[in-house]
């Protein structure tokens, strides 16, 4: 079985190997995505998971990977500066582009998000960037070590400073390096679409940067307020909904996907588990990717659609479309049709006076606008008995069903 979540080492800014997770998704990646995540985190922080599955949902591949000296990454941290991270993220986007092909979506969170206004440029197979509570002036950053400590990296050279529970070393080049370089102005010169999410009850990076980025920016962009959202995306009702709405954005702008030609019009359909919740599929359907999942009731995150829920879609769309057509054929004032269905389980007598048996039954609702006649309405409704789906519904079906890897003869 394929790995759809390797693990991967390419060298860094400073000739450390630097390690990675590469999420693809099931079927061929529509494109690939690369993430940085937020000063002092890892690949591993929930909101870059979250993000991956929801991405891996919509047929992209997301590369996240560590910092120099971060995670499961090579180096020592007081080592690396902005500009180091910089060209870590030019690593990563040149070993997508050697390994499988560069991205076209960048997305970066807190520090991470800087990171990838200021890179942008440097990657030109990019078509859009998105950014998630991040500042507008990397500079910011020095507000999490204290005036103290700060006094005392200028004086002294470095200095230990505790973030988020562990200690790092933050030496005087780190700071002069922030001083370097001004987002604003790269911003400026972006020429990409670009999204920013930003949460106004952020407490450590504040709405205002979100604000000077989007002045900033030129058109096309975007502005997402995430109310009563933390820093970290903590809770994963927040991170899951932030992975949706950029995946859907992103959709737009990336290269739309290559078709298979084929003579035949029919299209096999993909189901396959994404990771969002328990029992999240991601359904393919030629270049079309939606999602299906159990409501919350039952167990799962409510992500799509459930799978009857799915089979009243294929029965409604079904009858919608064959009345249409049947209305232009026949050249009827047909203006507009609506069909509202309902799934539920009723019990019908047996035959030998036996325990009532429990059967499907479809309850379907069909509302036709237009001038029609009493007699064009019913002859309408007979139409839409005879739609393939309600036929093949009523019909005997048979399931014929293999393993994956078999070979068929």
């Amino acid at each position: 079985m394929p790995d759809h979540n390797p693990r991967i080492r390419f060298p860094g800014s400073q000739g450390n190997e630097l390690s990675a997770r590469l999420d693809m998704p099931e079927g061929p990646p529509r494109a690939y995505a690369l993430f940085a995540h937020c000063f002092s985190c890892t690949k591993d922080i929930l909101a870059a998971v979250r993000l991956s599955s929801a991405l891996r949902a919509h047929g992209i591949a997301l590369l996240r990977f560590d910092f120099t000296g971060l995670g499961n990454s090579q180096g020592d941290f007081a080592n690396t500066n902005f500009s180091s991270n910089l060209e870590d993220l030019r690593r990563a986007a040149d070993y997508l582009r050697q390994e499988h092909e560069a991205p076209q979506l960048l997305i970066g969170h807190s520090l991470g998000g800087a990171a990838v206004l200021a890179v942008a440029e440097d990657v030109p197979e990019v078509r859009a960037v998105a950014t998630i509570n991040a500042p507008s002036d990397v500079a910011h950053v020095t507000h999490l070590f204290g005036e103290d400590t700060l006094e005392v990296i200028r004086e002294q050279g470095e200095s230990e400073v505790n973030l988020a529970g562990q200690k790092f070393r933050i030496q005087r080049q780190f700071l002069e390096d922030l001083d370097s370089h001004k987002v604003l102005d790269q911003v400026a010169k972006l020429r990409r679409p670009l999204m920013i999410f930003h949460s106004p009850h952020d407490k450590i990076v504040s709405i205002d940067h979100a604000a000077q980025i989007y002045r900033a920016a030129k058109h096309p962009k975007s502005f997402v307020s995430l109310d009563n959202v933390d820093h970290m995306l903590s809770r994963p009702a927040d991170s899951s909904y932030v992975a949706s709405l950029l995946s859907a954005w992103a959709e737009r702008f990336l290269d739309p996907p290559e078709r298979e030609e084929s003579g035949d019009h029919e299209r096999g359909v993909l189901v396959a588990e994404n990771g969002v919740g328990p029992y999240a599929q991601t359904v393919e359907i030629g270049p079309h990717r939606i999602n299906a999942d159990e409501p919350e009731s039952m167990g799962g995150k409510d992500q799509g659609p459930a799978p009857y829920e799915f089979l009243m879609a294929g029965l409604g769309a079904c009858t919608s479309m064959t009345l249409r057509m049947y209305a232009q054929r026949k050249e009827l004032p047909l203006e507009h049709v609506s069909v509202r269905l309902r799934h539920r389980k009723v019990e019908e007598e047996s035959e030998d006076g036996g325990k009532p048996a429990q059967r499907d039954q479809f309850d379907r609702e069909i509302t036709l606008d237009g001038d029609l006649t009493d007699d064009q309405r019913k002859r309408l409704l007979q139409v839409a008995d005879r739609c393939p789906v309600h036929r093949t519904l009523e019909s005997e079906v048979r399931i014929q069903t293999r393993l994956g890897d078999e070979r068929v003869e």
